[in-house]
């Protein structure tokens, strides 16, 4: 199955995919997914769905610049593929949520895997979120 989906390189495809439904996951990807659950990482707890990040932009945000709602989306947990390991990466899907995790995010059941998103995707949304120049905001890490 995810040989098949396409890669997104340019943070301007990503969001010609955004919608209510749309998510993005840090994991192994949908084959390995569809094989696992989400798990609560302090208490081991089973989850009912994937966690997962949503891509939908709240109305409050405006005419603000998508590019800048998406970047933030993908930069909050970059830090999972170090933490987790090489073979975790981003990718896009359509779901439908079932309830939510520890963290109140979004615990989803993929409907349709829809992309991967490479690197220079995510590099495009570091640059865009270091040009912000915020010294307080940075990726939800707990791991330092």
């Amino acid at each position: 199955m995810t040989d098949e989906l396409p890669t997104i390189t340019k943070l301007a495809e990503l969001v010609g995919l955004l919608g209510d439904d749309v998510y993005v996951r840090w994991s192994k990807g949908p084959d390995a997914d569809a094989a696992s659950v989400s798990r609560d990482s302090l208490t081991g707890v089973e989850l009912p769905g994937l966690s997962a990040n949503p891509l939908r932009i709240e109305p409050w945000w405006g005419e603000r610049s998508h590019e800048l709602w998406v970047a933030r989306r993908l930069f909050d947990y970059r830090h999972l593929r170090d933490l987790r390991g090489p073979d975790v990466c981003a990718w896009v899907l359509r779901g439908a949520e079932v309830g939510r995790g520890p963290d109140n995010e979004p615990l989803v059941r993929c409907l349709e895997p829809l992309a991967w998103v490479a690197d220079t995707a995510l590099d495009e949304c570091i640059e865009l979120v270091d040009a912000q120049n915020s010294e307080e905001w940075g990726p939800l890490d707990r791991s330092s």
